[in-house]
């Protein structure tokens, strides 16, 4: 679980280890080890054990070497959660952020899949916390060659360097990019996971792989409270619940690849 020192990873890490019992092994990670270490020493006693791991998805290598180590541990992995984010708000310059936001959630999350994905064993999943604006309806037609087209995860990364570009030297307003930058990297998050589905789509069903992007849906975080009345959204423990359904229950075809809320697949591109 990476991003799991607070909020929804904290919670999917709770959920987990209560649902996978004592014979179960989740490993909570963060970029701050006095926040993993508190996380884990606040895990309730019962369930699987809880492991902290140090991970800053932004750095380049990070993930590698947490896959080498928890290769080397058991041999493979059973279901990866793609959660770390960097949250903005509405008073930040996107144009100071952008490098930073995009090295954390998007190319983050393709060195994440490129390192993990691997390690999936018969039967796994591994599931992008990305959200309902990861939809081409949500941005420019025009734009919507430069992720409906991208094949790989290196050319997800390509369009994901020319937006972070774009807005940084200020032309992104000219190329009809949105203002909201959390609508491009959620888009980009789901077109990784797409483009990544589609070359592994006939292996992974015949072994039972689910690869997904989840929106877990509208929280009642202090973050999201900065953009939205989130009075009566979810907490994070509830919102947790139908991710962990998706994780654990029976692959259902229709999900992989694709992006899905409270177990329903949203359409990626508009309706004709």
């Amino acid at each position: 679980m990476t991003g799991a020192t607070q909020g929804l990873g904290l919670a999917l890490v709770e959920g987990l280890a209560r649902r996978l019992g004592p014979a179960g092994t989740v490993y909570l990670t963060g970029r701050d080890a006095g926040r993993v270490a508190g996380a884990v020493a606040g895990m309730p006693q019962t369930g699987a054990r809880v492991l902290g791991e140090l991970l800053d998805v932004a750095d380049p290598d990070a993930a590698a070497r947490l896959a080498g180590v928890i290769g080397e541990r058991h041999g493979g992995v059973d279901l990866v959660f793609g959660n770390a984010v960097m949250r903005v708000g509405p008073d930040d310059d996107p144009r100071a952020v952008m490098d930073e936001y995009t090295q954390v959630n998007n190319f983050g999350t393709t060195r994440l899949m490129r390192a993990f994905v691997p390690l999936l064993r018969d039967g796994g999943r591994f599931l992008v916390v990305a959200s309902s604006l990861g939809t081409l309806h949500h941005l420019a037609p025009v734009l919507h060659g430069r992720f409906d087209r991208a094949a790989s995860l290196d050319e997800v990364d390509k369009q994901v360097a020319a937006w972070r570009d774009a807005v940084e030297d200020g032309s992104a307003a000219a190329g009809a990019w949105p203002a909201f930058i959390n609508i491009p990297s959620k888009i980009a998050q789901v077109a990784a996971v797409r483009a990544l589905a589609a070359e592994r789509r006939a292996e992974d069903l015949r072994r039972g792989i689910l690869l997904a992007a989840v929106c877990p849906g509208m929280i009642n975080t202090p973050t999201s409270g900065l953009w939205w009345d989130v009075s009566g959204a979810a907490s994070p423990a509830e919102a947790a619940v139908p991710l962990l359904d998706l994780a654990l229950n029976p692959l259902d075809p229709a999900h992989y690849g694709e992006l899905v809320r409270y177990g329903k697949t949203l359409p990626w591109r508009p309706a004709a």
